[in-house]
């Protein structure tokens, strides 16, 4: 029996509350006894200090008591933070459940790209978009690597890899949990290009070794001036008197000392200065991406890409999260550097010089190594999200990827993945191989012949991102897909609608020429033009297509277009979609049908929102 995943969740959140209810009410109960232990040190003061009744040693049992009670107040209080985000997390699933998930996730507005053959045709990113649905990576990397699937199709090996290891993945629901909820804060996190650029030496290079020795000679100097200096401020109150000589020489000593140190700062301020740029950038916010990698290094897997991604990790001298918990502590003592009395005593102990150069050693002894952390910990958030809309969507299914030189797709009751289930309609569609190259789509307005260009498109991204597929069988070799679907005009750029669709179109053609079999999606072709020119320019265009190997599906308003299919030798074919009027209502079902559609309910909606006709 397939495990009900809204059951799962619900008893999950249920008991992350009851956890936070207990947690509160510990808070509250160690308030209190901070309380009453800060009146008995009160009392034992007054006791001590006014009755002479006890000693004042005893005020050490209160002080005692009361920095254990901060110290384990304070992880109470972590604790009840990441119940508390675990209980964010499963109410977010339970909404996606319900259909309420559009704009409470990561949108990933930035990885949209107007230009790109289908991302915006097919509400890849933005608000209720898949990759909104689909998100639950904390880090960025996790982020990009789920975006870069989602825009660019993999190999049929590399997808059944993944396939292999999302079903892995799908019921191990404590893990994902446990990324998800180690910060919330996750998205303002590591700068993962940067650092991997940084570990990698795209950055200024520093002799560490002969550097090193040197800062240590010239600090252990500096040391030694600072104690002349004091013993000189000392003999200048006469609480040290020291010999004429002597004071001579410390005088001058410190005088030497400084006047090397302060050249050597000075002379290489340029160098250090660049280098402190570089590791800013790069290392800031190191303590996430360690607990993320914590998490996975105690993991282990049994599919080849998880236990191939999980090996990556492994690392000489420890584990990768401890590596870079190292390198968050050095650039810590770096940053110290700004603290006024490390600026003062700066040219005695050349603590920018040191921190610098212990975090350029860091960087050549673990930095190669950075970037291989950082695509796996993004592909297993990646593979992970994948795995959560498969362990929602149990009906889901893996597509079966084929490599025959001919491309064609078959889908077996396929819906719309951003459509909750209850509201989606399922239609059968059979493109390439041995059935029509083209299909030739027209129906009255809203009957969803959109919705059908989207559903195919949408579930041929999932299919080659390596996730299940809103179907109950999907079968296809791989394909590009090129997409002319959510087009619209610039007053800025000065491109019209029609100008924007033709450029469009010309994208596609020149898809074609790729190494892949070309998808085409195109809803209204030529909306701008004439019927006439209409009709010329379409079936130009699909032999066009249909010559340079392409195939895929039209919708259109104009019949005429649907005569297209005459002309093409048994290579394309006509469905339809179609409305029913009821007690003067429009009604949709919504199913797909072979042939030309024989009517238009353009009147009907005309009426229905109170145009006379």
């Amino acid at each position: 029996m397939v495990a009900d995943p809204r059951e799962i969740y619900t008893g999950l959140l249920a008991e992350r509350r009851r956890d936070i209810a207990a947690h509160e009410l510990r808070h509250r109960n160690l308030g209190y006894w901070r309380l009453a232990i800060a009146i008995g040190a009160c009392i034992l003061g007054w006791l001590a200090l006014m009755e002479h009744a006890v000693s004042f040693a005893w005020e050490t049992v209160p002080l005692a008591s009361f920095i254990a009670l901060m110290v384990g107040h304070d992880r109470l209080l972590r604790r009840t933070e990441r119940k508390r985000r675990a209980s964010r997390y499963f109410e977010r699933a339970i909404a996606r459940l319900d259909g309420n998930w559009a704009g409470v996730g990561e949108a990933g507005e930035r990885y949209l790209d107007p230009a790109h053959p289908y991302a915006q045709d097919l509400d890849l990113f933005g608000r209720g978009s898949l990759f909104e649905l689909l998100c639950s990576a904390r880090t960025h990397i996790g982020e990009d690597t789920l975006a870069r699937w989602l825009l660019a199709a993999a190999t049929p090996e590399t997808l059944r890899a993944r396939q292999e290891a999302v079903a892995e993945l799908r019921d191990r629901l404590d893990l994902r949990e446990a990324l998800a909820i180690v910060a919330e804060e996750a998205r303002t996190g590591v700068n993962a290009v940067a650092l991997a650029d940084w570990g990698e030496g795209r950055g200024p290079a520093l002799d560490t070794g002969k550097m090193l020795l040197q800062v240590r000679i010239l600090a252990g100097l500096g040391l030694l001036a600072a104690a002349a200096g004091i013993a000189l401020l000392a003999n200048t109150a006469g609480s040290l008197p020291l010999p004429e000589l002597t004071s001579i020489l410390l005088r001058d000593g410190l005088l030497v000392v400084l006047a090397v140190n302060g050249y050597y700062l000075y002379s290489r301020n340029r160098l250090f200065s660049a280098a402190v740029s570089a590791v800013e950038e790069a290392a800031h916010e190191l303590a996430l991406l360690s607990e993320v990698l914590v998490l996975l290094e105690r993991e282990t897997f049994r599919s080849p890409l998880l236990c191939g991604l999980r090996a990556s990790l492994d690392a000489e001298g420890g584990p990768p999260s401890g590596h870079l918990a190292r390198l968050k502590r050095l650039v810590e003592y770096l940053d110290s550097r700004d603290n006024i009395f490390v600026r003062v005593a700066e040219i005695f102990i050349l603590w920018t010089p040191h921190w610098v150069l212990k975090v350029e050693d860091w960087r050549r002894r673990s930095g190669p190594a950075v970037r291989r952390w950082l695509d796996a910990t993004g592909a297993i958030e990646a593979l992970s999200s994948l795995a959560s809309q498969a362990f929602e969507h149990p009906g889901d299914t893996f597509p079966e990827l084929s490599s025959d030189a001919k491309p064609w797709i078959e889908a077996e009751q396929v819906a719309h993945p951003l459509l909750p289930e209850s509201r989606a309609v399922r239609n059968d569609v059979v493109l390439g191989g041995p059935a029509a190259r083209l299909l030739v789509v027209s129906g009255s307005n809203m009957s969803g012949k959109s919705t059908l260009l989207r559903t195919l498109g949408t579930n041929v991204v999932l299919a080659q991102a390596g996730a299940p597929v809103r179907a109950r069988r999907m079968a296809l070799t791989p394909m590009a897909i090129g997409a002319s679907i959510r087009l619209s005009d610039s007053l800025q750029g000065g491109i019209s609608r029609f100008y924007a669709e033709i450029l469009r179109l010309r994208q596609i053609v020149d898809l074609t020429a790729g190494p892949l079999p070309v998808l085409f999606l195109v809803d209204e072709f030529f909306h701008g033009t004439n019927s006439h020119d209409r009709r010329i320019g379409a079936e130009a265009l699909v032999r066009g297509l249909l010559k340079r190997g392409a195939f895929g599906l039209f919708t259109t308003h104009d019949l005429a277009l649907a005569e297209i299919v005459d002309t093409l030798d048994g290579q394309g074919a006509n469905v339809h979609f179609e409305d029913q009027i009821e007690n003067g209502q429009i009604r949709f079902d919504y199913a797909m049908r072979p042939g030309v559609v024989l009517k238009s309910n353009a009147l009907e909606l005309m009426r229905s929102v109170g145009l006379d006709t």
